[in-house]
């Protein structure tokens, strides 16, 4: 049986690896769950999976939930060393924590020899060379769960990327893909989460109408693989039914295909290297007809310019794009900026924010929290 951690278990994402998870009892057993503030779903999971371990991150919460789970024999925590803890007691940790919140814990689940199911771009985004070399030292595996990069793992198989010409990143374009920028900027947030295909957050679903999610995976792509930016490519598919693909030297590509369900590659990474059941929708290529593909286009989505741009320079700059990319983003959403202004916001900071390149961890956290405080001063002044 293996012994599951899942950081980020109220989510959209730990919500799904509770529903496979708990199809198979006799296959998983979760010992561990956290949450950011929502108590009564977190002591919810905790009861019916039986965790050992409960960690709630907002420390105000921990004597409701301490009451919520007592004489349940599940242990109620909070705080960093406690999340730590939670990702390290596992088999494998399912790492649904988004934004750079879910960073430290992941790196501790590495050290600590446990296999990472990583839903949390933001880590490889921000310190992608420190966690791959710290993966490589351990023989850590990574099990990409993003739905883009799960693709490519399934395409490459036990391959190496020796005989790989390019990567192909598919985005669906998000609610605004046929939008003009005048059009876009009136956008409401309420529009903006909407997002046609998938069911997500409000936060990645903000990134995908911007594309600066297809933007991310591109930097989380160049650390899994080790490719570098002109071997990976974004095309827009807004069917979704390709999730993405794989062309080699010789010319060939092959490309991963399957329903908009999160639980498929969820269920990949649990599973791996085996399969497991789902009970998601089988696809049906006939009923979906066709299949359409377009190049996604920079003057619109700029986003993506600014991505590959901070990939290309030096290691601080994915951490600035990043930080300044979630405070536009919640800035957009309380309704102090508009949605092309996210982008905009973005820009200005990694202009203006220069810092060395990180060396460790603490770099990272540092960088960070220097350009949250700096952006969130814009928006503010």
């Amino acid at each position: 049986m293996k012994r599951i951690a899942i950081l980020g278990a109220t989510g959209s994402v730990g919500s799904s690896t509770l529903d496979l998870v708990e199809r198979e009892p006799d296959r998983f057993n979760v010992v561990a769950v956290t949450a950011a503030s929502n108590v009564e779903a977190l002591a919810d999971v905790a009861r019916r999976t039986h965790a050992e371990l409960a960690v709630i991150a907002d420390p105000r919460k921990l004597p409701a939930l301490e009451a919520a789970l007592a004489g349940t024999g599940c242990r109620a925590a909070t705080g960093d060393a406690a999340l730590d803890e939670a990702a390290c007691m596992a088999d494998l940790v399912m790492a649904a924590i988004v934004g750079t919140a879910g960073m430290k814990p992941v790196m501790s689940a590495i050290k600590a020899g446990v296999t990472v199911a990583l839903a949390n771009k933001e880590s490889l985004v921000t310190a992608g060379s420190l966690m791959m070399d710290e993966a490589r030292r351990r023989n850590v595996a990574i099990l990409p769960v993003d739905s883009e990069h799960n693709a490519i793992f399934q395409c490459l198989g036990s391959r190496d990327c020796n005989d790989v010409a390019r990567l192909i990143l598919t985005a669906s374009g998000g609610p605004f893909r046929t939008k003009s920028v005048e059009e876009m900027a009136a956008m409401s947030p309420a529009q903006a989460v909407a997002h046609p295909n998938w069911s997500m957050g409000a936060k990645i679903s903000v990134d995908s109408a911007t594309m600066m999610n297809k933007g991310l995976e591109l930097i989380e792509a160049h650390h899994l693989y080790g490719l570098p930016s002109e071997q990976i490519d974004i095309v827009v598919h807004p069917q979704s039914i390709v999730h993405s693909l794989v062309e080699f030297i010789d010319g060939s590509q092959l490309a991963q295909l399957g329903p908009s369900d999160m639980r498929i590659p969820i269920a990949h990474a649990l599973a791996y290297p085996e399969r497991m059941e789902t009970p998601c929708e089988r696809l049906d290529l006939a009923k979906v007809g066709e299949l359409t593909f377009e190049a996604p286009d920079p003057e619109r989505f700029p986003a993506l310019r600014l991505a590959r741009a901070a990939l290309e320079a030096d290691a601080s700059r994915p951490i600035v794009l990043n930080a300044a990319n979630e405070i536009a983003v919640a800035s957009f959403l309380d309704g102090k900026i508009g949605f092309v202004e996210i982008a905009a916001r973005v820009e200005t900071a990694l202009e203006k924010i220069d810092v060395a390149a990180p060396t460790s961890i603490d770099d990272v956290i540092a960088i960070d929290a220097e350009t949250r405080a700096r952006t969130s001063e814009r928006i503010a002044a």
